[in-house]
C-alpha cells in the first residue's frame, strides 16, 4: 500500500470534517489503525478495514477505483469495487461500478441523505458480500491471514465430521429434520432480508427444506443472517453441524469460515459479540493466538476482517434476563450470523426488544411424522431382525401400529414425544439396543399420564442403559475405558451436571480446567495456601539434607528445622493471599496455557511474545517475589531474636536491611524469570489442541517444562541478583550486607524448587486439575480417581459430546435432568434397575412431582 493511498484517505477524512478519533469511532476501528492507513502502512489483508472507513466517508465508486488503483502489484485485484464496497442490487448481483451511488434515504423516498456529521454514522450498513453459487471459484487474499483462514476451515471440517460420526447421525440414516418458514412476526421484513432499494418489490422467500438443503437455503438469503427455531431436541444442533459441513464441502471455497459456538454462558452486558467470537477461537484453536505485524492475534484479525461466520447455538440457554440484551447486541451489527433457539424463548426476546434479529430470515423445524418413525425405528432393531421373530418392524411393530391409528390418547401423546430426534434417539437406545425391553410400555397412560412423564422416563433410563449394555469402542482398560458401575457413573455425571448449574449463568461447556471451580472458595484458598506452604517446606528440607550430605553445613539443628517450618507457614500465607487477590479480580480459575516453551520462539523470523505480555509477567513476578522476600526476611529476623544472635537494639535495623535487600532480590529474580519464560513462549500447534484430552496433554507437558525452567532460572537468578543488589546497596547505604555465593545458591534452590512447584501446582490450569480434579474431588467421592479416562469414556458412550476443547452433555435436557436428580450432593442416584422401571418413572415424573 503506497503513500498515495494514505494521502487520498487524509483528503477524504478532511472533506468529511472528521478527526482521526471521530473516524475511528464511526468505523469501529482503533485510532492507530486510522493512522497506519493514512501513512500508507495498512497491511494488504485488511481490506475489510478499508471498506469500513470508505463507507463512513461516503466514498463514491469512481473514488474507490482510484483508491484501489494505488495498491501495489502484490495486492489482490480490486478493479470491481462491487466485490468489497458497492451494495448488491435487488437480485443479489453487483451493481456496476460506473453507475452513480444511490443516496441512502432516511425519510420519504427520494429525500437526500444528510451530510456527514462528526460522531454520527451515515447511511445503512453495507451488506455482506454475497455467498458464491456452488461451483464458483473463490479464494482468500494471499498472506498469513489467508493461510490461517484456510487451516481453520480444514480443522473445523475435520472436527465436525468426527463429531457427526460419533453422534451416529448416519446410523442407519439421518432422521429427516425438516424446516419451514417461521411466523412473519419472528423475522425481519422481506425487503430488508433481500437488501432491496426503496420501491423494488420483494420476491417470495423459499424457506422450506431439510438437512440436505440448509446450505442452499442460507445462500439464497441475501443478508446472510438466519435464525433456526425449534422445540427442545428438535435437531437444531444437528442442523447447524450439517450446515457447516455442507458449506465447507461445497466446490466453491466459502468467503467466511463457519464456526459453531455455544452461547449459553454469554453475558452480553459485559462481552461484545466480537470478543465472544475471538475468545472462542482462541480457546478451541490456540494456534490463532499468534500475533500479526499490527500486534493483534490471528483470531482477532480473522474476525475483524469478516472472515468468520458465527453459528451461535443455544440462544434459549441464555439466562432469561440476558436474552433481550443479547438480541440487542446482535441487532447492533449487520454481519452474517446463524442463530439457533427454541421458539418460545426467542419470541419472548423479540417482544422484549420490539424487533426480531434484524435483516434475518427465520425458519422453524417441524416434528417427525409417524411415517418418519416407521421408516427409522425398525431399522435400528438389528437384533430382532437377525432373530426373525419380530417381523419386519421388529420390537416396534405394536407401537407403530398404535401410532398409525392416532385415535387414542396414548398414541397422540407418544407421537408428540417421539416427534423430536432427541427422544427418538433415547427411545432407540433403551429399546432397540437392549434385549428384553419392550417399548409397548410407553403406551401405558396409567404410568405415563402426560408427555412430560414419558420424556423423564426416557431421560432417567438413558445413562443406566448405556453403562449397562454398551461397551465403548476400542475399549482400553488402562485408559479407564471399561465397564463401569451404572449407579456410580450416574452419580458422578450428576455432580458434573450440577457444577455447570452453579454460578450466575448455567453453562454448557464442561471444561476440565474449570472442575476445581465447583469447590467452595474457602476450600480453594486453603488448597492454594497448603500447596504453597508444603512445596516451600519440602524444598527447604530437601536442600538442607543436600547441604548436610555434601558438608556445606555440619548438621540440621532443631532451631533450623523450626525456622524452615515457620518459613513454610509464611509461604502458605503468601500464596493464600495471592489466591484471595485473584478471587477479588475474578481470575481464580486458571485457563489452559495456549503456548509452549521453545527456543525457536526467540530466533529471527519466528514471532515473539508481545512486549506488553513480557512486561506484565515481569510486574506480576516482581510483586509476588517481593512479598515472599519480605516474609523470608521477617521470619529470619524472628529466629535471630529467639536465638540471641543479634542484639535486640540492632534487631529492627537488621530486619529492615534484610527486608529491603530480600524484597529487591526476590522480586527482581521472579520478575526477570517470568519475563524470560514469556519470551520463550510460542503458540501451540493446531493439531495438539483439537480435543480436551489433547489440550490437557499439551498443558501437562508445558507445566513440566515451566517447572524445570523456572527452578533453574530462579536458582541462578537469586545468586546473580543477590550479588548485584547487595553490591549496589553497600555503595548507596551505610549498611554491612553479606551475600555469600554458596548461601545464595542454597537459598536459590529453595526458592526455585519450592516456588516453581507451588506456582505450577496451585496457579496453573493443569496444576489445579491435578490437585483438585484428580485428588480432592475423588477423595470426597464426587468424581472417580481416573477422571480424565471417565470423561473420555462418557464421550465414547455418547453421554458427552465434544465441542472443540470442551465437553458438553449430549443435550441440555439430559444435563438439567442429572443436575436436578442429584443436586450436586454426590450421594443420590437415579439408577433404574430393570425390575424397578415403573417405580423410577413414576417417582420422577416431573419437577413438580418431586
Amino acid at each position: 500500500m503506497t503513500n498515495e493511498l494514505g494521502t487520498r484517505m487524509r483528503q477524504l477524512r478532511k472533506r468529511a470534517c472528521l478527526t482521526q478519533e471521530q473516524l475511528a469511532e464511526l468505523a469501529e476501528v482503533s485510532v492507530s489503525t486510522i493512522g497506519r492507513l493514512e501513512n500508507g502502512r495498512l497491511p494488504e489483508h485488511r481490506l475489510r478495514t478499508l471498506q469500513k472507513v470508505a463507507e463512513v466517508l461516503n466514498v463514491k465508486p469512481e473514488e474507490w477505483q482510484r483508491l484501489t488503483a494505488t495498491l501495489d502489484g502484490t495486492q489482490p485485484a480490486l478493479a470491481d469495487p462491487a466485490e468489497v464496497l458497492i451494495p448488491a442490487d435487488t437480485r443479489g448481483e453487483p451493481t456496476p461500478a460506473a453507475q452513480p451511488e444511490e443516496p441512502v434515504p432516511t425519510g420519504q423516498p427520494g429525500e437526500p441523505a444528510p451530510a456527514v456529521q462528526p460522531g454520527t454514522r451515515t447511511g445503512a450498513p453495507a451488506p455482506a458480500a454475497p455467498l458464491p453459487a456452488p461451483g464458483t471459484a473463490v479464494s482468500w487474499p494471499a498472506g498469513p491471514l489467508a493461510d490461517a483462514a484456510a487451516s481453520l476451515a480444514r480443522e473445523v471440517g475435520r472436527r465436525w465430521q468426527r463429531e457427526e460420526k460419533h453422534r451416529r447421525v448416519h446410523d442407519p440414516f439421518p432422521l429427516p429434520v425438516r424446516y419451514q418458514p417461521a411466523p412473519a412476526v419472528l423475522m425481519d421484513r422481506p425487503e430488508n432480508i433481500q437488501r432491496l432499494q426503496p420501491g423494488v418489490p420483494a420476491r417470495e422467500l423459499d424457506l422450506n427444506g431439510d438437512l440436505r438443503t440448509v446450505a442452499d437455503t442460507y445462500r439464497s438469503v441475501e443478508s446472510q443472517r438466519l435464525v433456526i427455531l425449534g422445540r427442545a431436541g428438535s435437531g437444531k444442533s444437528i442442523l447447524a453441524i450439517k450446515f457447516v459441513l455442507e458449506l465447507l464441502a461445497a466446490p466453491a471455497s466459502p468467503l467466511r469460515v463457519p464456526v459453531i459456538l455455544s452461547i449459553g454462558a454469554w453475558d452480553p452486558l459485559t462481552v461484545t459479540p466480537r470478543d465472544l467470537l475471538v475468545d472462542h477461537l482462541l480457546r478451541d484453536h490456540p494456534h490463532l493466538a499468534r500475533t500479526t505485524s499490527e500486534g493483534a492475534t490471528l483470531a482477532a484479525e480473522l474476525v475483524d476482517s469478516d472472515l468468520i461466520l458465527p453459528v451461535l447455538d443455544g440462544f434459549d440457554e441464555l439466562a432469561e434476563a440476558l436474552r433481550g440484551p443479547a438480541l440487542e447486541a446482535l441487532n447492533a451489527t449487520s454481519h452474517p450470523v446463524v442463530l439457533t433457539s427454541r421458539r418460545d424463548e426467542y419470541a419472548r426476546a423479540v417482544r422484549e426488544v420490539h424487533a426480531p434479529l434484524v435483516l434475518a430470515a427465520c425458519v422453524e423445524l417441524a416434528d417427525l411424522s409417524v411415517e418418519d418413525l416407521a421408516a427409522y425405528l425398525p431399522r435400528t432393531d438389528r437384533l430382532g431382525n437377525s432373530l426373525g421373530s419380530r417381523g419386519a418392524t421388529g420390537v416396534w411393530g405394536a407401537v407403530l401400529d398404535e401410532l398409525r391409528a392416532y385415535d387414542t390418547a396414548a398414541s397422540i401423546q407418544l407421537g408428540q414425544v417421539l416427534g423430536t430426534p432427541l427422544m427418538v434417539t433415547l427411545a432407540r437406545t433403551m429399546y432397540s439396543e437392549v434385549p428384553g425391553n419392550d417399548p409397548v410400555e410407553l403406551l401405558d397412560t396409567a404410568r405415563f399420564p402426560t408427555g412430560r412423564h414419558l420424556e423423564e422416563h426416557l431421560l432417567a433410563n438413558f445413562v443406566p442403559t448405556v453403562y449397562r449394555h454398551r461397551t465403548p469402542e476400542r475399549a482400553d482398560p488402562a485408559r479407564g475405558q471399561r465397564n463401569r458401575d451404572p449407579e456410580q457413573a450416574e452419580r458422578w455425571l450428576g455432580y458434573l451436571a450440577h457444577s455447570l448449574a452453579t454460578g450466575a449463568h448455567e453453562r454448557r461447556d464442561l471444561a476440565w480446567w474449570r472442575l476445581g471451580a465447583s469447590v467452595r472458595l474457602p476450600i480453594r484458598v486453603l488448597h492454594t495456601a497448603l500447596l504453597g506452604g508444603l512445596c516451600m517446606f519440602a524444598a527447604n528440607w530437601l536442600v538442607m539434607l543436600f547441604a548436610v550430605s555434601f558438608g556445606y553445613i555440619p548438621s540440621v539443628q532443631t532451631s533450623v528445622m523450626l525456622e524452615v517450618a515457620v518459613f513454610g507457614l509464611c509461604s502458605a500465607v503468601v500464596f493464600g493471599l495471592a489466591h484471595c487477590a485473584l478471587a477479588a479480580a475474578g481470575r481464580t480459575v486458571a485457563v489452559p496455557t495456549q503456548v509452549r516453551l521453545r527456543l525457536a520462539a526467540v530466533t529471527p523470523g519466528v514471532e515473539h511474545r508481545p512486549v506488553r505480555e513480557i512486561r506484565t509477567r515481569f510486574g506480576v513476578g516482581l510483586l509476588g517475589g517481593s512479598v515472599l522476600g519480605v516474609a523470608h526476611a521477617w521470619t529470619t529476623a524472628m529466629f535471630r531474636a529467639l536465638a540471641g544472635t543479634v542484639p535486640h537494639a540492632d534487631l529492627i535495623g537488621a530486619a529492615l536491611q534484610d527486608t529491603l535487600a530480600l524484597a529487591l532480590i526476590f522480586g527482581l529474580t521472579a520478575g526477570l524469570t517470568f519475563g524470560l519464560v514469556a519470551a520463550f513462549e510460542a503458540p501451540v500447534d493446531i493439531a495438539a489442541a483439537a480435543t480436551p484430552m489433547r489440550l490437557l496433554s499439551v498443558n501437562r507437558a508445558t507445566a513440566t517444562r515451566q517447572f524445570l525452567v523456572l527452578a533453574a532460572a530462579v536458582t541462578a537468578g537469586l545468586a546473580v541478583c543477590g550479588r548485584v543488589v547487595v553490591g549496589l546497596l553497600q555503595q548507596v547505604l551505610p549498611w554491612t550486607l553479606v551475600w555469600p555465593l554458596d548461601e545464595a545458591l542454597l537459598l536459590g534452590a529453595v526458592g526455585g524448587l519450592g516456588g516453581s512447584a507451588a506456582y505450577v501446582l496451585a496457579l496453573t490450569a493443569w496444576g489445579q486439575w491435578l490437585t483438585v480434579a484428580r485428588f480432592w474431588l475423588p477423595l470426597t467421592r464426587r468424581l472417580p480417581w481416573d477422571t480424565a479416562a471417565f470423561l473420555d469414556d462418557a464421550y465414547r458412550r455418547g453421554v458427552l459430546r465434544q465441542a472443540g476443547a470442551v465437553y458438553q452433555f449430549r443435550h441440555i435436557r439430559l444435563q438439567q435432568h442429572l443436575a436436578r436428580v442429584h443436586g450436586g450432593s454426590g450421594r443420590g442416584t437415579s439408577y433404574v434397575k430393570p425390575g424397578l422401571r415403573r417405580r423410577a418413572s413414576e417417582g420422577r415424573a416431573s419437577p413438580e412431582g418431586r
